[in-house]
């Protein structure tokens, strides 16, 4: 498969987040080569409260300000590490959070990394994503797609009608925006119960 090139990151978040749906997102870890299908985004950009980057520019949200086509890994919860695709120019704090896959290779090692068996929650939440493709802390954060151990390439289509957006979950800010999407009927999203 083709891996996408920078210009694909460039454009407006909520473009980047519904085109990402159906794309392979690759991760060659210490631990072993795994990937998934993506199946749920959510976007999220600077004039907007639930996004990190509403405040500004800090330590943390550095790669959120950088030219799109990074990775931007972030601690949450106290126990989970989510990753997210920049999107759009340096100096406006744009991104994507990746909340779901399908996994396709390396499934025993995503097994082994979420000490579960069950394909369906191996990587169907943002957490779990990060967690079976072998992502356990921020090092990641600001490094360049496909010039480091992540690659994204194109996979497989998914027709328009397939793809549902819907309000973001798991925030309490800018809730109403549908901001999130996914696709219909897939057994690999985050919360079943959205999934029309």
């Amino acid at each position: 498969m083709s891996v996408l090139s920078r210009d694909f990151y460039a454009r407006p978040t909520l473009d980047v987040a519904r085109a990402l749906i159906g794309k392979v997102l690759v991760h060659d870890s210490p631990g072993g080569h795994a990937s998934g299908v993506i199946v749920e985004t959510e976007a999220y950009h600077q004039d907007d409260p639930a996004s990190h980057s509403f405040r500004g520019l800090t330590p943390r949200t550095a790669p959120m300000f950088q030219a799109g086509g990074r990775l931007y890994v972030y601690f949450t919860y106290g126990m989970h590490y989510w990753l997210n695709i920049v999107t759009g120019p340096a100096g406006v704090g744009e991104g994507v959070l990746l909340r779901a896959a399908e996994p396709v290779d390396g499934i025993e090692q995503m097994k082994a990394n979420r000490q579960v068996n069950d394909i369906r929650n191996l990587a169907n939440g943002p957490g779990k994503l990060a967690q079976a493709l072998g992502i356990f802390d921020t090092s990641l954060s600001g490094k360049i797609l496909n010039k480091s151990s992540i690659l994204l390439e194109n996979g497989k289509d998914i027709a328009a009608s397939d793809i549902v957006a819907s309000p973001r979950i798991g925030i309490t800010k800018a809730t109403e925006q549908p901001w999130r999407f996914y696709v219909r009927r897939s057994p690999f999203v985050s919360k079943i119960r959205y999934n029309n």
